[in-house]
């Protein structure tokens, strides 16, 4: 398992690069700017969630069950983004 620190580190990663991602997409199609923006606030939402999920956690279990969560939602953000 990962340290506390290198998973935050991680889950801040994954977010800052949909963010980027959708910048990139709205910079190509303007007409996108709503959709990626909605899609913005759902990734922070989800940053502040984990890192309280991470905050609170105390046994290995409970990290495991974080990082798998956070790679399911990896997987169905890069749909969403090759979906735009």
């Amino acid at each position: 398992m990962a340290s506390v620190r290198k998973l935050k580190k991680e889950v801040n990663d994954m977010v800052f690069d949909v963010v980027e991602e959708c910048y990139s997409i709205q910079l190509f199609d303007e007409s996108k700017t709503e959709v990626t923006d909605k899609f913005i606030e759902e990734a922070v939402v989800f940053l502040n969630a984990m890192i309280s999920k991470i905050n609170s956690a105390k046994s290995k279990e409970e990290y495991r069950q974080i990082v798998k969560e956070c790679e399911e939602q990896a997987e169905s953000w890069i749909e969403k983004l090759n979906s735009f």
